[in-house]
């Protein structure tokens, strides 16, 4: 067998500007489509909206059952050529989306959507920062989920004014020109291989093959956190304005109230990025999962005054949950085969994100209140793991 290529240095803050913005592109025309889209693709179609959200829950199931597999493909070749394609694979997706003329044709063109997803957002972007800064990731990985978190605040307002003034179909079109005119270009200038400082490097090598006493425990509470926050994020990615339209907030002051979502995703991440040194991602964690039952509270106490605090307490939730997704496993268990295991960890939270924005849609119909109520419940049941796991000995 030949010598591995050689691959090109990479420095942390190009690393970070690079995938900040492709993510960016990829939330948006992924997580944040169904929301604006779902009903005019309906109504085109002649389907419910609750039609359109299955379409996109398949989409997600499909990202992730296969995460572990491009986690582990990351681990072994690096993140340049996962990204690259998944850039390609969200276009198709999205030119075949416009193109649908029927059912059948927007389906397949979702479920292609949820294969892009896998290879294209977060999981691979932290699994190839953690393969080129080993565990000096965390920061690079914080970096990144800064300038992605303007994708919502971008995303809404730009594709529901594509979509109203041009149509959905031109607004998808838009989109996929997104991936093949900013995202791919940026990731083809990415390393080839996934070289390692010498220092991280060493570490890794220090780390036991053998799986250490209480791993397996340790796994199962992080996944079930990390499947109650996909699900929460799945959810307000798809229905947010719909259900602050549904507590009586006006179709206007509800899109300006998500706006500030994305606002305050950056803030919380502003904050961890200034105490990436002082503060244990599972305090992070803690604290992420504990503001999103404070803002809900208020929502339901409250009603429409609430849409304002309710946007920014979950957006900071969510901000800061999104760098836990990719630092706790880190610091947890360390960087030999990241990929794979964060692919792993994040099956269960495909599957919960998959059916949540369905399930949700169903329970809001029913009632507000009572939707609320169970994702209160859940994020409960998330803050209860997280204070189960421990901090690894130094």
């Amino acid at each position: 067998m030949g010598e591995p290529e050689a691959s090109p240095a990479i420095t942390p803050r190009r690393a970070v500007w690079t995938l900040g913005v492709t993510q960016l592109v990829g939330y948006g025309c992924t997580s944040y489509l169904p929301a604006t889209l779902a009903a005019a693709q309906g109504k085109t179609l002649g389907v419910s909206t609750a039609f359109i959200f299955g379409a996109f829950s398949g989409a997600l199931l499909i990202s992730g059952l296969l995460g572990p597999v491009t986690g582990r493909a990351v681990d072994r070749h690096g993140a340049r050529r996962p990204l690259a394609a998944g850039s390609i694979v969200l276009a198709l997706a999205l030119v075949g989306m416009a193109l649908s003329q029927n059912t059948f044709q927007l389906v397949a063109a979702w479920l292609v959507l949820g294969v892009g997803m896998s290879l294209a957002l977060y999981d691979i972007a932290f699994a190839g920062l953690v393969g080129w800064f080993g565990l000096d990731a965390r920061k690079s990985i914080t970096g990144v989920t800064l300038i992605a978190g303007f994708a919502s605040t971008i995303a809404w307002p730009l594709t529901a004014w594509l979509e109203a003034t041009f149509g959905w179909r031109e607004a998808a079109l838009v989109w996929a020109a997104a991936n093949l005119l900013i995202a791919l270009p940026l990731h083809l200038t990415l390393p080839r291989q996934a070289p390692q400082p010498a220092a991280a490097r060493r570490k890794a090598d220090e780390e036991p093959e053998t799986p250490q006493p209480g791993v397996a425990l340790q796994m199962v509470l992080l996944a079930v956190a990390l499947a109650v926050m996909a699900g929460i994020g799945s959810i307000m990615g798809a229905h947010l304005p719909p259900l602050l339209i549904g507590i009586g907030a006006r179709a206007t002051a509800a899109v300006v109230a998500g706006m500030l979502v994305g606002p305050a995703q950056v803030a919380a991440r502003l904050a961890e990025f200034a105490l990436v040194r002082r503060i244990h991602p599972l305090v992070s964690a803690r604290v992420a999962v504990g503001l999103f039952p404070i803002g809900a509270g208020l929502l339901l106490a409250l009603g429409p005054l609430a849409a304002a605090p309710f946007d920014i307490l979950y957006g900071a939730g969510n901000g800061l949950f999104t760098i836990v997704r990719g630092t706790l496993p880190l610091v947890l268990f360390g960087t030999k085969n990241y990929g794979g295991r964060l692919g792993a960890l994040n099956v269960p939270a495909r599957l919960v994100g998959a059916l949540a924005p369905l399930l949700f849609a169903l329970g809001l119909a029913r009632s507000e209140p009572w939707a609320l109520g169970v994702l209160i419940a859940a994020c409960l049941l998330a803050l209860g793991c997280l204070f189960a796991l421990r901090k690894p000995a130094p």
